[in-house]
């Protein structure tokens, strides 16, 4: 019985120590992607809806790495203009659609390999979302707090340089303008 728990606490130690080794020191990093999100509009009364869909719009962000696993990370997506077409009583109106976010989420990493790992975020975001019609009698601004969550991959092209590509959730879904799910891709520099 003595033999197996001194066996266990050489164990131990040895993982604990090789798995020290494998801990990287901490660091910051930014970033740069495209994001992606379909563009919806609600609004009560309106028939014939026709939006642009999908468009591409720019992300940058940055972050601070404590370690290998754990970490902070802080954003902003623009999520470009979006025409709108609709019909409220007959009437055909036109409208544009803009909005933006910033969040801070907290990130967790699990390596697979040495270039290669997942992550999850989870955080706060606040998205603005405004809609501009050529009547301006239907114009709206909202501005909402929630719960920010996204998943991803990085690929590490060098000690410094990597890719990514995530899906993030900002917040619930959204009357007009951008819808909370977006796709992104880009780039990350660590320093």
């Amino acid at each position: 019985m003595k033999k197996l728990i001194v066996a266990l606490i050489a164990s131990a130690a040895a993982m604990s120590a090789a798995q020290a080794q494998t801990t990287t020191a901490p660091r910051a990093y930014l970033g740069a992607g495209i994001a992606s999100a379909d563009h919806d509009f609600k609004m009560s009364g309106a028939t014939n809806v026709d939006t642009e869909g999908y468009k591409a719009s720019g992300k940058i962000f940055g972050g601070y790495e404590f370690d290998q696993t754990w970490g902070v990370e802080a954003g902003y997506t623009d999520f470009r203009k979006s025409d709108v077409n609709y019909s409220i009583g007959g009437v055909n109106n036109r409208g544009e659609t803009k909005g933006h976010a910033y969040y801070l989420a907290a990130k967790a990493t699990l390596p697979v390999n040495e270039q290669f790992s997942v992550y999850g975020k989870l955080g706060a975001t606040r998205v603005k979302s405004e809609l501009e019609t050529l009547n301006a009698a239907q114009n709206m601004s909202r501005s909402k707090t929630g719960a920010y969550g996204a998943l991803g991959a990085e690929y590490k092209l060098n000690q410094n340089v990597s890719l990514i590509g995530e899906y993030e959730r900002y917040g619930k879904s959204k009357d007009f303008g951008a819808k909370a799910d977006v796709f992104t891709i880009g780039a990350k520099y660590a320093f």
